[in-house]
């Protein structure tokens, strides 16, 4: 076990005990997910940074492990990135970036109104060739960087905005 620092509470004698993290957060459910970050901002490279800069510092004070937040920062910053590069490639626009703690994990919702993803859906492309092995390519690993660390991975368009939809889970 990697050490995460989950104590198990009962407020009332006989209820089902819940998880919380190391400073005592409870970690919520599904059914009643609990808002830890809800933040509105221009897709640009500066604004993108210290959006995660934040996340992570708000992650940080719920009491999330070194690993649950090195994952969350890996993943929200390529998800944000992609945004950046691809969606908005001619111009900063409005993106909503929504974590939510949960039982399971952490709940994110990202929404921007830049071009949609290709052929609306989540990319699942081949990874990139390594050959020789000291010349990594620069891109083309972020997609799988986001399938291997999240579940419940979806897209959809809903009106003008692009809603990308994942979970987090708690690293082992």
């Amino acid at each position: 076990m990697s050490g995460r620092a989950v104590s198990m509470s009962d407020s009332s004698v006989g209820a089902p005990s819940r998880p919380r993290t190391a400073a005592g957060h409870d970690r919520g459910d599904a059914g009643n997910p609990r808002p830890l970050f809800d933040r509105g901002f221009l897709a640009a490279d500066k604004t993108t940074r210290a959006v995660l800069a934040d996340l992570v510092a708000d992650l940080s004070r719920a009491g999330l492990t070194p690993d649950d937040l090195s994952n969350a920062e890996l993943v929200l910053a390529e998800v944000l990135n992609n945004i950046a590069e691809h969606a908005y490639s001619k111009a900063p626009g409005p993106v909503e970036l929504r974590v939510e703690l949960q039982r399971a994990g952490l709940g994110c919702t990202i929404s921007d109104q830049g071009r949609s993803l290709p052929a609306g859906v989540v990319p699942d492309p081949e990874l990139p060739l390594i050959a020789p092995p000291d010349h990594l390519p620069e891109g083309g690993f972020g997609w799988h960087i986001i399938r291997c660390l999240t579940t419940d991975l979806r897209y959809a368009k809903d009106g003008d905005w692009n809603r990308l939809s994942l979970r987090i889970p708690w690293a082992d």
